[in-house]
């Protein structure tokens, strides 16, 4: 779960991390009266969504005065920010974020993640921060430094040390550092967060250090440890597709493709993905329906994916070992009917009560292919695509 840059920013305030003074927005008129209780004479307008590069794509404006600060505002508001992390269907703009402007020295990047080869959170860092980070780990690695922490031991100073030798900081920048380095390994550890990313970490013109942007993921799975982070869950940032699905315990995620998939057990869906791309097909979707699937939720599996106006067959393949194949039949047949499927539809089964679910989709009357095996039912659900 993602949270915007302004609910971010009031978690790093709590565990006292400096950041600028904002204030969130959500019309021209506000934004204007969240700039005149800032003071100052420069503000930052920022458009507030669940994605990086908002900088490049027009989603953070400078403003001299407060007409700026309209114009920047009702520009942004009820319009849908496009970058390179959304894609060009882009995110809705709902919030816009203002804030006083800083007198920038140097940009750092900073952030704290998971290194899922070594099963420790790691504590990365570049000198080089600001907009084009992805750039600089792609061409020119070696300016980025990485400290992996021992989870018996916690984030040390030495390390917060060697860091900040690394990102150039000086004197009092030091031990500054440090106290903002642990206080990004408490929240880490605390509030089960995925990510925690400050890009950029600034050094102000008088030498201090300010968290001028924040980005912070929580875990989902530990998302009900989290009430009070719960509730600043933005749904109209998510995939419409994905938040249906979650309703009904079902694991999807949207995919480009025009072949809908149907499987039970991650690995299993992940082979059948990769045996469509290996006979010339492309996947629309992962779809998990889980150990336990019922016909209940086959049904609402099957509605979602047909709400893909892109799908132009749909490969089911399931393995009955825990969940029974002729409960998928069940809700196989039922969602065909009830929708009134016009794409080609393969089947394929094996597992627990398997004859007696192929027996079903052969008295139902309805057009849907069967496969002997795996291959068979990806060469199957390719042609029909095709």
């Amino acid at each position: 779960m993602n949270l915007h840059e302004y609910q971010a920013k009031e978690v790093f305030s709590a565990y006292g991390i400096p950041v600028p003074t904002g204030r969130v927005a959500a019309t021209p008129d506000e934004a204007v009266a969240a700039a005149e209780a800032l003071g100052g004479s420069i503000w930052v307008v920022k458009a507030q969504v669940h994605a990086g590069g908002r900088g490049k794509a027009g989603g953070v404006k400078l403003a001299r005065d407060k007409d700026a600060v309209r114009a920047a505002a009702a520009a942004m508001l009820g319009t849908r920010l496009a970058t390179k992390q959304t894609g060009p269907e882009g995110l809705p703009v709902e919030k816009v974020y203002v804030e006083s402007g800083s007198a920038i020295d140097r940009e750092i990047y900073l952030s704290l993640t998971l290194n899922r080869e070594k099963g420790r959170i790691a504590m990365v860092g570049s000198a080089a921060g600001g907009m084009d980070i992805e750039e600089v780990a792609e061409h020119s690695p070696e300016k980025i430094t990485k400290v992996d922490i021992h989870p018996a031991a916690g984030l040390q100073p030495y390390q917060c040390r060697r860091m900040a030798f690394a990102l150039g900081f000086k004197g009092a920048q030091i031990a500054e550092f440090q106290k903002i380095a642990m206080s990004l390994y408490d929240l880490v550890v605390q509030k089960d967060a995925g990510l925690v990313e400050v890009n950029p970490l600034i050094v102000t013109k008088d030498g201090k250090l300010v968290a001028l942007d924040a980005k912070i993921n929580i875990d989902a799975n530990a998302v009900f440890r989290q009430p009070e982070l719960a509730k600043m869950r933005d749904t109209s940032q998510e995939d419409p597709m994905e938040l249906k699905a979650s309703e009904h315990d079902l694991n999807y995620v949207s995919l480009d493709g025009d072949i809908a998939c149907m499987v039970n057990g991650a690995g299993l869906a992940m082979a059948t993905m990769d045996l469509i791309k290996l006979h010339g097909g492309t996947p629309a979707n992962f779809l998990d329906v889980g150990g336990g699937a019922t016909a209940e939720r086959v049904t609402a599996a099957f509605n979602l994916i047909l709400s893909n106006p892109k799908v132009r067959a749909i490969l089911v393949n399931i393995f009955g070992g825990i969940v029974r194949c002729d409960l998928i039949a069940e809700g196989v047949i039922t969602a065909v009917k009830n929708v009134g499927v016009k794409v080609p539809v393969v089947v394929r089964l094996e597992g627990t009560n398997a004859e007696k679910a192929r027996e079903m989709l052969a008295a139902s009357g309805l057009k849907v292919t069967a496969a002997a095996d795996l291959t068979d039912a990806a060469q199957k659900a390719v042609a029909a695509a095709r």
